[in-house]
């Protein structure tokens, strides 16, 4: 298991790692972990599974975020010490290319994880001119890797308008036992709201490419209380942009899903989502959601029946979609009820299961070794 995320942080990419780790423990599998050391921060293990870090620097104004600084001979060696059969490349960019190019001279199958828009991201923090180098490096990556997979067919479609080959979808499961409407805590919406209003409430990372100043849209709603369950480096000033919002922080263990059950509406911003997990999330405990209409919200959501898309940019869609289900108790009560019903079944070990097997289908194909050209090494 190559990541570009891992513990201490809390992502999509770790969460994934953790779910198919705990997964490949328990069905009696071998494994190692290769992600970016955290200032020592990083587990030296997981599921009884070795991890191993490696040399990484943090993104300038945003040190969460790791760039893994590991030689591609380091990677080899580590290879050529566990006989790994294949190599799980989570969101492959840094670390993840350099774990391609080893295992592919290596002659190891690989099942690379599109995870993540690094490329669109380029946009939205100020330097959209490295779009297309960063679009390269991704290709770069996925092209060595035996099979691709991405998480919703807006992604699935991405990958492939950049012509990378060989790409289906692999979902994400969901605890649907801890993520559920049973989690709803009274008296902690007393607390948020004790004048009864319905709460409006968003959970993820506070930062640009969530797109969390569109909550302003919602914010002054009559009869509603925002609030915002996560942190980031936008924390400070969205509390500046959102004055009458609560502000929880991040939540975690049983604290999160019981902060989630508790909105009454899930209201999410991002649109620049391979999957959002965020929402399964929500919708597992119960709620109907409002999210644009791009990326992994457009398989999640199904308008009319578990909530509303609106399109990205369209704020006062936005505004009117919540204004729609706050203002309708009987509605959004139905709406979060199909919501529950179209998720609890996607449990995480069968989704692990069906990533096992294609790693399996990696292995029976066997390497496919691109012309390794100076430009890639």
């Amino acid at each position: 298991m190559v990541a570009e995320s891992f513990l201490p942080q809390i992502n999509g990419v770790t969460n994934t790692v953790l779910r198919m780790l705990e997964h490949l423990r328990d069905t009696g599998n071998e494994a190692i972990v290769l992600a970016p050391q955290d200032a020592g921060r990083t587990p030296r293990q997981y599921a009884g599974f070795p991890v191993i870090p490696v040399a990484s620097i943090g993104l300038p104004g945003y040190q969460d975020v790791r760039v893994s600084a590991v030689s591609r001979g380091t990677i080899e060696r580590e290879f050529t010490d566990f006989r790994p059969d294949v190599v799980h490349l989570a969101a492959p960019f840094a670390i993840g290319f350099k774990a391609a190019l080893a295992a592919a001279s290596l002659h190891i199958p690989t099942v690379a994880i599109y995870q993540t828009e690094i490329a669109t991201y380029a946009g939205r923090y100020g330097v959209p001119q490295i779009e297309s180098l960063l679009w390269h490096r991704l290709r770069q990556a996925h092209e060595l890797a035996t099979l691709n997979f991405a998480p919703s067919t807006y992604a699935r479609d991405q990958l492939l308008a950049q012509g990378i080959p060989r790409v289906g979808i692999w979902a994400r499961g969901v605890d649907s036992q801890r993520f559920h409407p049973d989690r709803r805590d009274e008296a902690l919406r007393r607390e948020w709201a004790p004048g009864g209003e319905r709460i409006i409430g968003y959970m993820g990372r506070l930062a640009s490419e969530k797109r969390v100043e569109d909550l302003a849209a919602v914010a002054d709603i009559p009869g509603t209380k925002l609030v915002v369950v996560g942190d980031g480096p936008q924390r400070r000033s969205l509390e500046r942009l959102l004055p009458e919002a609560i502000f929880t922080g991040r939540r975690t263990g049983d604290d999160l899903p019981r902060h989630l059950a508790s909105f009454d509406l899930f209201v999410h911003t991002g649109d620049m989502e391979t999957f959002c997990q965020a929402i399964q999330e929500a919708q597992a405990s119960g709620l109907p959601v409002v999210a644009p209409r791009r990326g992994g919200p457009i398989d999640l959501v199904d308008p009319s029946h578990t909530g509303w898309l609106y399109q990205p940019g369209r704020l006062d869609h936005l505004r009117d979609y919540t204004v729609d289900l706050v203002g309708d108790d009987a509605k959004r009560a139905a709406f979060g009820r199909e919501a529950r019903a179209r998720v609890e079944h996607r449990t995480w070990p069968a989704l692990c299961a069906e990533l096992v097997e294609h790693y399996h289908e990696a292995i029976r194909i066997g390497v496919r070794i691109p012309r390794l050209t100076s430009a890639t090494h």
